[in-house]
């Protein structure tokens, strides 16, 4: 059984939060507990396909290691065996039926954000800091989510926004981080990455951003020695260091 990560005292990551100009937010699990939605709406997409494909939670979360969701549909083809590949016109099919059916429960209000983000985006921005998103996840995705959360004008408050299909190699890849870097003209160490996963830790660490972990309900149990600090959730980090 792998050993839980201790966490690092909350002082030491409101220091880094604090210091840092600017702050860069993954999605999926970092902002919002949304992956189990994403779960119900690949099964929802799955069964409007005439598919008898269920992932339940244990097989959803091994399939979380596959970054991006088309590209986690192709690899469950994959794994079944059955020849030949499935079309990228059918895949993106059943990911277009997966992401309008995702955005539909979204709206129903069922995910906030996770316990400190609203709190942690005012006071960046009262402080000067600036904001980005680097996320394997779509920018429909990310719309559905944030417009719900913050309102309909929720992107003028971020500098940057980079989605999965924006570059040519998704997480654990740096591509996004390079990216946002590219798009704020800021080094790696003037930011701080917020992620919830291994591959995001492994992303970031490779643009050599700090990383910041905020466990989620999928991948709590990851290993996160690489990160600069480990917390359950991102309440407190307001408070002066």
């Amino acid at each position: 059984m792998q050993a839980e990560t201790p966490a690092i005292v909350p002082c030491d990551a409101t220091e880094l939060i604090q210091h840092a100009a600017a702050l860069i937010f993954d999605v999926d699990g970092t902002l919002a507990e949304t992956e189990e939605l994403h779960r119900q709406a690949f099964n929802h997409a799955f069964t409007r396909d005439g598919l008898d494909w269920q992932w339940d939670r244990a097989a959803y979360k091994d399939l979380l290691r596959v970054t991006g969701g088309k590209e986690r549909i192709r690899a469950y083809h994959a794994r079944l065996g059955i020849a030949p590949p499935l079309p990228d016109l059918d895949i993106a099919e059943l990911h277009r039926i997966k992401t309008a059916h995702y955005a539909e429960l979204v709206e129903t209000g069922c995910c906030p954000l996770r316990p400190g983000v609203t709190d942690l985006l005012i006071a960046a921005k009262a402080r000067g800091q600036r904001l980005a998103i680097a996320t394997t996840t779509s920018h429909g995705n990310i719309d559905a989510l944030l417009s719900r959360a913050l309102g309909p004008r929720w992107a003028a408050n971020f500098d940057a926004i980079v989605a999965g299909d924006d570059v040519r190699r998704k997480k654990p890849a740096p591509d996004v981080y390079f990216e946002i870097l590219g798009r704020l003209k800021l080094s790696a160490s003037d930011c701080v990455a917020i992620e919830d996963s291994a591959n995001g830790l492994i992303a970031a660490s490779r643009a050599n951003i700090p990383v910041l972990i905020t466990r989620s309900m999928f991948f709590r149990d990851d290993d996160f020695s690489g990160a600069r600090a480990v917390l359950d959730d991102l309440s407190g980090l307001n408070k002066k260091p």
